[in-house]
């Protein structure tokens, strides 16, 4: 028996203690909304992801007979697409090569970062009980509300100015190892060098004795909460007072003086390959990965840490944060026409793209079928999707499947704005 195209599946929800709690988090509005099977409210509870996908550890289902999503991709590869299958191995048994979820954010989460496929599959060797798959977990996190978060290394000029500015952070560091890292800092444009020079610095810093660690932490935020802030200490010092009310004594909260700290408005994303080292602070957003939820943790958690392989995969690139700013474009509606209302955003990896489609009352938009698979949430308003002479009516919260080269239209059939977002792959 045929599979339709397109139809409704039901995603899953994780409850981590960072998420936003009740009715404040769209994880949950989005659930209730969608009248997930069985799902309330609990006011008081988190709710900090949503699951769209085939993941294992919480894969989404049919609705409603309830059967996975792999399950029935598996009876089904017509809906993955020849190509896809041939080109991920693991399609072939049902399974999407990426991940798509919601976050809502109230919380920072760890300093963390993801390892890269041959790091994946040799941690997932060792230690299986840490690390659940052989994946590598490149990520995108686009913003639905403002958004903070940490993301790669500073330039190396600004980490030095807060070396030398901010004697609590300079007093976690061995003198020869933060004497090295200035004068490469100014002086040095060799890679190597320079790439050498902030792992050390890191590692230092990283594995700092706890009780020096909780010293220095307890004089910095003493300081920041008397009012006395260097100058260029401005935009960390309200950083550190946060980070510290959550963790407090944590080492993670120092790493605000080397991450970059971004706020991103809503529309905006940034990409964190294999290697990166980041930590989402606060706000909610659309996220898309590899099929991964491999983590590699060091700091801000209670959660186990990992830090000697943290410290051994890390890339020690020092950038500006525009290096991980994914820079949206025209969604091609096809080999002639782009559009207005669908933007693309299409980081440099095979897994998966993430289109932004906003209509509004009244508007309707055609998209070609793609060669891949597709996952959609619909995030506000009611509409439709159209297919061939068939349709179905969606609203805010519900997540429809598209098999793959099935072109569909989607329809704004309310009075106010319809938005969706469409996580799709290509081979």
């Amino acid at each position: 028996m045929s599979s339709p195209p397109v139809f409704k599946i039901a995603p899953t929800t994780q409850q981590y203690d960072w998420g936003k709690t009740g009715s404040s988090s769209s994880v949950a509005h989005f659930a209730l909304s969608a009248h997930l099977p069985g799902f309330s409210i609990d006011e008081k509870a988190p709710y900090a992801e949503l699951w769209m996908g085939t993941h294992p550890k919480s894969p989404s289902t049919l609705l409603p007979s309830g059967t996975t999503l792999s399950a029935h991709l598996k009876k089904h590869p017509e809906l993955m697409g020849s190509k896809v299958s041939e080109k991920f191995p693991d399609a072939k048994d049902g399974n999407l090569p990426f991940l798509f979820k919601v976050l809502s954010i109230e919380k920072a989460l760890s300093i963390q970062s993801h390892p890269d496929k041959k790091t994946a599959e040799l941690l997932f060797e060792k230690q299986p009980e840490v690390y659940k798959d052989p994946n590598h977990k490149p990520e995108m996190a686009l913003a639905l509300t403002p958004f903070q978060a940490l993301c790669g290394f500073r330039p190396l000029d600004q980490i030095a100015r807060f070396i030398r500015t901010t004697p609590e952070l300079a007093a976690l560091i061995p003198q020869t190892i933060s004497s090295t890292f200035l004068s490469i800092s100014f002086t040095s444009n060799a890679e190597a060098e320079t790439k050498a020079a902030l792992k050390n610095l890191f590692a230092s810093l990283m594995t700092a004795e706890e009780s020096l660690v909780k010293e220095q932490l307890g004089i910095l935020v003493a300081r920041y909460q008397s009012g006395e802030v260097k100058s260029g200490e401005e935009e960390v010092s309200a950083l550190v007072l946060r980070l510290n009310s959550q963790f407090p004594g944590d080492i993670g909260v120092f790493c605000a003086f080397v991450l970059n700290y971004v706020h991103l408005k809503p529309g905006e994303a940034i990409f964190l390959g294999a290697g990166e080292p980041h930590a989402y602070i606060y706000g909610e957003c659309i996220e898309c990965m590899a099929n991964s939820d491999n983590v590699i943790r060091a700091g801000l958690t209670p959660k186990l840490r990992d830090i000697p392989n943290l410290i051994a995969g890390l890339t020690y690139t020092p950038a500006e944060p525009s290096r991980h700013i994914v820079n949206p474009s025209s969604f091609p509606l096809s080999s002639a026409s782009t559009s207005n209302s669908s933007i693309l955003y299409d980081p440099p990896i095979p897994e998966f793209s993430v289109v932004q489609i906003i209509l509004l009352p009244g508007g309707k938009e055609e998209h070609e079928g793609v060669k891949g698979p597709s996952v959609i949430i619909i995030t506000a308003g009611q509409g439709r999707v159209e297919w061939d002479e068939e349709g179905i009516e969606v609203r805010e919260g519900e997540v429809l499947f598209v098999g793959a080269r099935m072109g569909v239209v989607f329809k704004n059939a309310g009075e106010r704005e319809w938005v969706g977002y469409r996580a799709y792959v290509e081979a």
